[in-house]
């Protein structure tokens, strides 16, 4: 069965509306947050590249290493696989980063066809390429395939958000998350959205004390 994917305002609504009616703890997180964004991204090479540059460092330096990519046209698997590593170095990456880099360009991902694979076979064809976790992999079958029912519970603000809405002693690991997060299927990746979006509310309202 073709998975059911998040292409509207009216999507995400419909998926809030339903956890809300399982769990009144995110009725209670909606009251809130207000309206979920969409948090839709584009798919393909760059989408993962820019999950590459953004592994361990902060968001300026992230951004401020991708308008230098995107000035010299590294964007492109064709572009990236024929410099060198050195190439990519001068322009902020790190020696790993730039063997990732070149990795993705040379793997031949086939992204259209990543649009009408499972989620699973996404995670499991993508995590192949060096530089590529589980959890890069989940975010972009969440966000750039717009999968409904999928989930990262690597992820550090959703497990602060669990914490924070569920009243956890303390943040989950990965695989608790990953098994609490079976009770909010087939609309997961709303579950996400909700938990991002009251981790800031409760880090906001935690830093005021």
């Amino acid at each position: 069965m073709k998975e059911r994917v998040i292409f509207s305002d009216a999507c995400v609504s419909e998926g809030a509306e339903w956890l809300a009616h399982r769990d009144a703890r995110f009725a209670t997180a909606l009251a809130e947050i207000g309206p979920l964004p969409l948090r839709l991204k584009p798919d393909g090479f760059a989408t993962l590249l820019s999950a590459i540059v953004s592994q361990q460092v902060s968001v300026a330096s992230a951004n401020a290493i991708w308008e230098r990519l995107v000035a010299a046209g590294m964007v492109t698997p064709d572009a990236v696989a024929v410099v060198t590593e050195e190439h990519l170095r001068a322009l902020g990456l790190s020696r790993q980063k730039a063997t990732y880099a070149r990795a993705l360009a040379g793997a031949g991902v086939d992204y259209a066809a990543l649009r009408v694979m499972t989620s699973d076979e996404v995670v499991s064809v993508l995590t192949v390429v060096p530089g590529i976790g589980i959890w890069t992999a989940e975010i972009y079958a969440m966000l750039s395939l717009a999968r409904a029912d999928v989930f990262a519970p690597g992820d550090l603000a959703l497990q602060e958000g669990a914490r924070a809405l569920f009243g956890l002693p303390e943040r989950p690991k990965e695989k608790a998350l990953r098994a609490m997060a079976e009770e909010w299927s087939p609309w997961r990746s709303v579950a996400a959205r909700i938990l991002w979006a009251y981790y800031r509310v409760a880090k906001n309202r935690e830093g005021v004390r």
